[in-house]
């Protein structure tokens, strides 16, 4: 951890001990004065709430008289979205629906223990001021509840995280300061946009926690800000719009290039469907704005690597896990890889289904759930609880060309083994080339994961083949199909076929497009 996160860990935790003494608490209605925001056209938000149903990860409950905003039954990531609000801006929402909604969360703020830690608060700020500014609902309730609650974001910043968390913060920080016409606010927001922005968004226009997912949520949240400054004249300062601008476009050119033709995105690291907006959806949002969408930036810093032709896509990651200090979102997958044959998934990660803290979680953050190689069981990068890691892999050498991509990682020292892969590609071929480095004894097995529409897979001696390609093995003790099992998305799963290739010393795979 950085010595800020130690700092405000230490920091909250004994102002929390005080603060029971004290039996503090926050006062949850504050005189306000706000006015009317002129925005552009956003994204709407995916349907989460029909006829007093919520739909949230892909479960549903009803509540039958007043909401429970503690509701815990379906895990802390539903209960944060029951309190995030984003459904106020599904298209066609009706707005004494959200009014009703909103004074539910008023009448029973004091007993909410969810819905006033940071991260939702942030969101559930910049929800609601989307959605007063454009349904032009204006009503002193609202507004001094909603200013109250910024004062409490304002006191619990996640210094202690860092990383998305904090950077959520500061825009929902932006949109409280220009709904209010507050110095403070903005003057904080500034502060925290201006350097997690510089330090968050890598010069090839990745986001750092290297999760195509949040990218997508960053980059929404950037070009909110970017509506929000363009379109209300007050509060403005250049430097800050000038990054956001800048950031907006170079995150385009990332998001842009990593995508599939179809628009969908690799699942590496924490990354699942129906969450983000899609790539499609910020593009058209960042026209509407005025933004240059035309940029090309070589990926480089984010580590992950695009072979596109007329026959595959292929997405490989050759880079670190993440940033050191906040890997929250990482998976042990070091050499991980996509491949799409024909416009239409092959080759997969087994996606997430849960950020709950159970075996299912560690499960798809594991080696084994990536189409990389795993030794002597152990795993490249010591993945635990929900969003910890412990001994990570690093990347120690690293080569590449324009039809090529070599390098090794130390995320099995501990064995005294260095891993290393190539991969090759050439116009219907793919060559996987691993190598173990100093390795004497110990046994190796290459992961990859099929997707579900993949069935008719066979083994004829050294050659596994399907319907579209056919695998050409070189160097293996043993190779078997299992099954396991493919997260669709959050709590929706199917069966696939998993190829298992041991060995102990040099071991290729050819992958031949027929």
């Amino acid at each position: 951890m950085r010595a800020t996160q130690i700092q405000y860990r230490l920091f909250y935790m004994l102002r929390s001990k005080y603060r029971k003494v004290t039996k503090h608490s926050y006062d949850l209605s504050k005189k306000s004065s706000s006015i009317s925001l002129t925005l552009e056209k956003s994204i709407y938000s995916y349907e989460s709430f029909s006829d007093g149903d919520f739909s949230f990860l892909n479960l549903e409950h009803s509540f039958k008289d007043e909401i429970d905003w503690n509701f815990l039954e379906h895990g802390k990531l539903w209960a944060y979205n029951l309190n995030y609000f984003e459904y106020l801006n599904q298209k066609d929402f009706e707005v004494d629906d959200g009014k009703k909604i909103i004074y539910d969360f008023i009448d029973n703020i004091f007993a909410n223990r969810q819905g006033l830690e940071p991260f939702p608060n942030s969101l559930r700020g910049i929800n609601w001021i989307k959605f007063l500014s454009f349904s032009g609902l204006v009503d002193k309730k609202i507004d001094d509840s909603l200013y109250a609650q910024y004062y409490v974001l304002l006191d619990t910043l996640e210094y202690h995280i860092l990383g998305n968390h904090l950077l959520e913060n500061g825009f929902s920080l932006l949109f409280g300061a220009y709904y209010f016409q507050d110095e403070v606010l903005f003057k904080k927001a500034k502060k925290i946009l201006i350097g997690e922005l510089t330090e968050e968004i890598l010069d090839d226009g990745s986001h750092y926690e290297l999760s195509p997912m949040y990218h997508q949520l960053m980059l929404f949240r950037i070009l909110d800000c970017i509506n929000l400054v363009k379109n209300n004249n007050h509060l403005k300062d250049e430097k800050l719009n000038n990054m956001l601008k800048e950031k907006a476009e170079i995150m385009l050119s990332w998001i842009g290039q990593f995508s599939y033709k179809d628009g969908t995105v690799a699942h590496f690291n924490d990354s699942s469907d129906g969450i983000a907006p899609t790539t499609k959806e910020l593009f058209e949002y960042a026209k509407r704005l005025g933004l240059d969408v035309s940029k090309k930036i070589p990926l480089k810093e984010c580590g992950y690597r695009i072979y596109d032709n007329d026959n595959y896509e292929l997405r490989v990651d050759v880079g670190e896990i993440g940033p050191s200090y906040i890997p929250g979102h990482a998976h042990s997958d070091t050499f991980n890889f996509e491949l799409r044959v024909g416009g239409k998934p092959f080759i997969v990660d087994t996606g997430i289904s849960t950020y709950n803290s159970n075996q299912r979680r560690l499960i798809e953050r594991q080696t084994a759930s990536h189409n990389t190689v795993m030794i002597d069981n152990i795993e490249q990068s010591g993945v635990w609880s929900s969003f910890r890691v412990a001994d990570r892999a690093h990347i120690k050498s690293l080569e590449e060309g324009e039809d090529f991509v070599y390098a090794s990682h130390d995320g099995y020292k501990k064995l005294g083994i260095i891993h290393k892969r190539k991969f090759t590609v050439s116009d219907k071929n793919i060559k996987i080339e691993d190598f173990l480095e100093n390795n004497t004894k110990h046994e190796a097995v290459s992961y990859i994961h099929f997707h579900p529409s993949i069935e008719d897979i066979k083994i004829e001696e050294d050659k596994i083949v399907t319907k579209d390609v056919i695998f050409y093995i070189k160097g293996s003790k043993k190779i078997q199909l299992d099954d396991f099992t493919f997260a669709k998305c959050f709590n929706k799963y199917d069966k696939a076929k998993l190829l298992k290739v041991t060995f102990d010393g040099d071991m290729s795979v050819d992958i031949a497009i027929i």
